[in-house]
Formats: structure tokens, sequence, C-alpha cells
């Protein structure tokens, strides 16, 4: 199984900028040893179960929860049986039919 997520998370009591609180994420989502891509405006994860899932998005909002009284969170999964390796496929099967490497 694949699972997908895309995921932004950030506290919204901080002021302007929080980089350095979706900082603090993003070294959760790299320890967990998930394959992901960061974007602009969010993180996208492939792990093999909805727990997997689930269990990071629960960390890092463990790890904000402590000094931030108020937290933003917007997630999208997409689960498909007998799938891997979908974070690079999805965009390969897109490149194949538009017959050109597309900006990522």
């Amino acid at each position: 199984m694949s699972v997908l997520f895309e995921f932004a998370m950030f506290p919204t009591d901080k002021g302007e900028s929080v980089s350095a609180y979706v900082s603090r994420l993003l070294k959760v989502v790299d320890e967990s040893g998930a394959s992901y891509r960061l974007t602009p405006m969010g993180t996208i994860i492939e792990v093999d179960t909805i727990d997997e899932a689930f269990s990071i998005i629960r960390n890092c909002h463990e790890q904000l929860e402590p000094d931030c009284n108020r937290i933003y969170s917007a997630i999208k999964l997409d689960i498909r049986k007998g799938a891997t390796g979908r974070l690079e496929g999805k965009i390969a099967s897109l490149e194949e039919k538009v017959g050109k490497k597309l900006k990522t």
C-alpha cells in the first residue's frame, strides 16, 4: 500500500514569519525516514500505512504544542493498495504523457 499525504502545519500566534517553527517540523519528517518533498505550501510524504502517516502528523503537532497556542493544519491523503513509489511515479507518468520534463 502507498499512502501519499500532503500537509501544512504552522502556528498562527507567532507572527508573520513562522519558518523557525516549520523547520522543527521538517526535522521530524526527515527523522521519520519517509520519502518526502518539500514545497512552498506544504510537504508531500509517502509511507506504507495510514498509521505511519498519522504518526508523523501527530509527532509534528507535538513538536509545536508546548509553545504554540494555536496551530493550523491542512491534510490531504491519497491511499492506494498495491502501489509503491508514487511520490516520483505520479510525476513520471505525467511527464511521459506530456512528453517533457515538468517543473517540480
